[in-house]
């Protein structure tokens, strides 16, 4: 059993306290935000202040070396950083990777091999790993950002990749370097093997060298070793940035599709996922293709993610060409019964694209069933701050929009602050409703809401 279950269920029996901040802000009222930006701020600050604080104890672990606590108890404290192996060997490289000094580990490798000392073929595949991770250069104290969306599909995209890849780029902020550490390694290893091969391609298509992935990919093919299926998930993402026109795109990735059949490579849910999120860049025929690759996730017995729904979704409603609501409400059939874990990077994305395609269609009742699905066990912690503001946001709209008054105002007494902060459109949209139904007598306590928000300053 769980250790926290009895936690977990006791947990479950509190209400939410709809007058009450996010918990994080609960140990100083001093941090008590008033608004959206201030939320943000505020809970960004005290991430930076964390984050501040393992940055001096890892530069300067010198002045950490003392223990006060009684009793001491070893999993509370820091992890020791520090390498504690010192001269040039093999275990001293090893303790290196493990402890993520990527220039430290080069620097050692470097003195190896100018001693004439060999370096085991996995030493160096593990060193590969950690210079691809970070892309070839000094690791950051926090992992680069994934896209959090995908950039909008439109007809001008076959026009422009380019555009797209350099913002791509800008938003995952690493690069991969020309002849960076990772590739100089790989041209000097003695010998490599399929998991060396692998290892760069799935490095270069992290850090956006998706043509030098793809000649990665045909060097080893060459050379007869087989990929696996991680490699193939991240060639499979890579296809919209190699291929301009969208039938080229559904094409090339049928070829990396019939290469894992051909070398008897099992796909996985993150395979299927990738698949959808190359059709999601590939127009109609996207649209035309999407069913089927779901009838062969069902066919090999393997259960969508947030994130499947959540490309199919976006295949379907984005942009003007709107789907009648029978694919989303298949969706939601099968999301509102089950409490789902995080698989996927792209999983945090699927309520609040749910939520948009419900303002699009403008339908109430779907809006409704999608909050259902998010109150759903644990499902309500896939929507962070960000994404948690926006999707309240577009429901208390939609709300304005179609619901009667009366249950207009009781969502905005339960939502609001404990769930989300009002923009200036949610308070002009509930002022709109309550003019709509005649009930002026509620405009002192918005304004008094408002004030609050900081809104009675604004010009606007």
């Amino acid at each position: 059993r769980d250790k926290l279950a009895v936690l977990q269920t006791l947990a479950s029996t509190v209400k939410r306290d709809p007058t009450a901040a996010h918990y994080m802000f609960q140990d100083d009222p001093f941090l008590m935000p008033r608004n959206a930006a201030n939320s943000r701020l505020f809970s960004l600050s005290k991430e930076s202040g964390r984050n501040a604080a393992k940055y001096i104890i890892n530069q300067f672990p010198q002045y950490f070396d003392k223990t006060f606590s009684e009793p001491n108890v070893p999993c509370l404290m820091p992890e020791i950083l520090t390498p504690q192996i010192e001269g040039v060997s093999e275990e001293a490289l090893k303790e290196r990777i493990h402890l993520r000094k990527v220039k430290e580990s080069v620097d050692m490798f470097d003195q190896l091999l100018q001693a004439g000392t060999p370096v085991s073929l996995e030493t160096t595949n593990r060193l590969l790993d950690l210079l691809c991770f970070y892309g070839g250069g000094e690791s950051t104290p926090e992992e680069e950002k994934e896209d959090l969306e995908e950039p909008e599909v439109n007809a001008s995209e076959q026009k422009a990749p380019k555009r797209q890849l350099q913002r791509g780029l800008q938003l995952s902020g690493s690069r991969w370097r020309e002849n960076n550490n990772a590739e100089r390694i790989f041209k000097i290893m003695p010998e490599r093997n399929a998991h060396s091969y692998c290892t760069m391609i799935r490095g270069m298509v992290k850090h956006g060298a998706y043509a030098k992935a793809y000649d990665m990919y045909m060097d080893l093919l060459n050379e007869r070793h087989k990929a696996d299926v991680h490699t193939f998930n991240a060639l499979i993402t890579a296809v919209p940035y190699l291929k301009e026109r969208f039938l080229e795109r559904w094409e090339l990735a049928k070829v990396f599709l019939n290469h894992m059949a051909q070398q008897e490579v099992q796909p996985n849910l993150l395979t299927f996922n990738a698949v959808l999120k190359t059709l999601r860049r590939c127009g109609g025929v996207g649209r035309s293709t999407s069913l089927l690759v779901m009838k062969e996730m069902e066919a090999l017995d393997i259960e969508p993610s947030l994130a499947t729904y959540d490309h199919l979704l976006s295949i379907f409603y984005r942009g003007a060409d709107l789907h009648p609501s029978g694919i989303i409400s298949e969706v939601l059939d099968d999301v509102e019964n089950r409490s789902f874990t995080a698989q996927d990077p792209d999983d945090g994305n699927f309520f609040a694209t749910a939520m948009q395609a419900c303002c699009d269609l403008k339908d109430i009742k779907l809006a409704c069933r999608v909050n259902k699905a998010l109150e759903k066990g644990d499902n309500w912690k896939f929507l962070d701050m960000d994404r948690l503001n926006v999707y309240w946001s577009k429901f208390f709209s939609l709300l304005c929009m179609m619901e009667q008054i009366d249950v207009v105002l009781k969502w905005y007494k339960e939502m609001s602050p404990s769930l989300f902060y009002p923009n200036p459109k949610n308070i002009l949209d509930l002022f709109q409703a309550l003019d709509t139904a005649n009930h002026l007598e509620v405009l002192p306590s918005v304004w008094e809401d408002m004030k609050l928000l900081g809104f009675s300053r604004r010009q606007e």
